[in-house]
């Protein structure tokens, strides 16, 4: 099954996304990520959804997202043409001895140290799911203690917007 992002602008009120993740569960869909937040107008907020399928359980969620009221626009965005991101906080075990080692695997991936104990070490790591899973395979043999993702955010690249017609 392929993977898919869907990108929704919607109203930033209550409710809304007690009926768009209503919408998922009714058909059948699963979710396998979802970001909101608001958008630069404070009544807005943009969803960004990962889900898996063919491409007729795409359409048919693009369709049925699209019907409802609160949402305000929604489309797919194409893997080859947006900006995809996720955050992730990651508390690794790390004494004396193996610390200079996780050190160095968070900067191979451009991470931050921030924060230190006497026995692990807190990382914070963006960029795209594979950069993410190629620095926890990294850091796995030193164990792994706690585990924080946000889910995926992404926006088209260059002028392509969804737009705010309400």
């Amino acid at each position: 099954m392929k993977r898919h992002v869907v990108s929704a602008l919607v109203e930033n009120r209550s409710g809304t996304l007690s009926r768009v993740s209503g919408l998922f569960s009714r058909r059948g869909f699963n979710i396998d990520g979802l970001t909101v937040g608001e958008t630069e107008d404070p009544s807005v907020s943009r969803m960004t959804i990962a889900v898996s399928g063919d491409e007729q359980v795409l359409d048919q969620i693009v369709k049925q997202l699209g019907k409802l009221v609160d949402v305000i626009q929604v489309r797919e965005l194409d893997p080859d043409s947006c900006i995809r991101r996720e955050l992730m906080l990651v508390k690794v075990k790390a004494d004396e001895v193996t610390r200079p080692a996780v050190i160095e695997i968070a900067t191979i991936f451009r991470s931050r140290i921030i924060d230190v104990s006497p026995s692990t070490i807190t990382i914070e790591a963006t960029g795209d799911s594979d950069k993410l899973e190629g620095l926890l395979l990294l850091l796995r043999p030193y164990g792994i203690l706690e585990l924080a993702r946000t889910g995926l955010v992404a926006l088209e690249r260059g002028s392509l917007v969804l737009s705010i017609s309400i």
